[in-house]
């Protein structure tokens, strides 16, 4: 195959003026999970006027746009999320978010958009034999109970079927017109676990007839901490977070209860489930020791993204041949965020990736914007990648 027919950066500058335009009002009309009816309805509404065959309510508000093109046998699957966060923006912007207390923290808008452009540069050079199926997806970031795990329990690949499937994030920090890849392990396990633990409660000046649960909760908050010190191999990577401990009104009153709430990372299915034992272990017996009683709620949250081998290094090449090798990081290391993709490489082959958003905050702050001098790269990589996908031999 000719390499000199495929989409070039160049290709789609066009297309970048009103890729900004819809991307800026993505980002003034921010919809949380579950709740991207516009949103969706914006994608389904455009793919439709691209000639794509559209599904919509796919777990919830999903939006699959299917295109064929030629004789082909194989299929791919790309993927962008929709959904924004419960933030209130602090960017100063123009085209900042008109929703009170809801804004595009984490560039799903941006997402949304090069998947868009993809659609448009695609049907509009059909370089391709083949089918392509564009998945938007709600809900990323409520953390369980995705989109993801919500269309693939609606069938997703069965209604679709993909050869492989394929995901990017932006990634503050890096430069615009950089990619990054890693195969294996590349995003934690995040699961939150809530502690209730109940004491006796009393007069401050009266210690010795209560049972302080602030200060086992306070203990516990250390000692939570020797579970990944002394209970996981120094080799693997794991995090425990306290990020809330609440208990008491008032000065001079010992409670009856404390409340901590952690985030449990993790890269390997066996630490995860050590993880889970330990902490079980150290919550139950540790409030014991201090005549306390310790309720734990753990919930599970997404798994391990686990990027493959053939596909990932497929993806790398692409993105080598796209913007030189000079621009792209083929082993970057493990991100301890969480990403609900990793429901659909456990079903699909696929790589998950990282494109570089410029020296902007860091997601999920006030102040994060989606850098839209990215728009035009995305657009021409997921072009290129369906290209070279779907007209290489199987």
């Amino acid at each position: 195959m000719n390499n000199k027919n495929l989409c070039t950066v160049a290709d789609v500058a066009d297309l970048e003026s009103g890729l900004r335009e819809i991307r800026q009002h993505l980002h003034q009309n921010p919809e949380l999970s579950n709740e991207e009816a516009k949103t969706a309805e914006l994608v389904a509404n455009r793919l439709h006027a691209l000639g794509f065959e559209v599904t919509t309510g796919i777990g919830g508000h999903g939006v699959v746009g299917s295109l064929k093109v030629g004789t082909g046998t194989r299929s791919v699957g790309i993927r962008a999320d929709m959904d924004a966060l419960p933030i209130t923006e602090q960017t100063g912007l123009e085209y900042a978010s008109q929703a009170s207390g809801k804004m595009h923290a984490c560039g799903h808008d941006g997402h949304t958009t090069m998947l868009l452009g993809a659609a448009q540069q695609l049907a509009r050079s059909r370089n391709f034999s083949g089918t392509v199926h564009l998945i938007f997806q709600p809900a990323e970031e409520i953390g369980f109970n995705s989109g993801a795990e919500r269309m693939l329990a609606e069938g997703l690949f069965d209604r679709f079927p993909c050869d492989a499937v394929y995901g990017l994030h932006n990634h503050p920090g890096y430069p615009v017109g950089k990619m990054m890849f890693r195969p294996g392990p590349f995003m934690a396990a995040c699961d939150t676990v809530n502690i209730t633990v109940h004491g006796k409660g009393g007069h401050a000046a009266r210690p010795h007839m209560t049972v302080d649960p602030i200060l086992v909760a306070s203990s516990l908050v250390v000692a939570l901490q020797s579970v990944i010190s002394r209970n996981i191999d120094p080799n693997e990577t794991a995090v425990i977070t306290i990020g809330s401990l609440h208990s008491g009104h008032a000065a001079n009153v010992i409670p009856d209860s404390a409340r901590l709430e952690m985030s449990v990372r993790s890269f390997d299915a066996g630490v995860r489930k050590i993880l889970e034992q330990r902490i079980r272990s150290l919550v139950t017996s540790h409030a014991e020791g201090y005549g306390s009683r310790a309720e734990i709620e753990y919930v599970p949250g997404y798994p391990v993204l686990v990027n493959h081998q053939q596909e990932t290094d497929f993806a790398t090449q692409v993105a080598q041949e796209l913007l030189g090798e000079e621009n792209v990081v083929a082993d970057l290391p493990p991100i301890s965020g969480s990403e609900d993709f990793a429901y659909f490489l456990q079903q699909k082959p696929g790589c998950f990736l990282r494109l570089g958003n410029g020296d902007s905050a860091v997601l999920h702050n006030p102040a994060y914007n989606f850098n839209d001098e990215s728009l035009p790269f995305g657009v021409a990589y997921w072009t290129r990648l369906v290209e070279r996908y779907l007209n290489s031999p199987s």
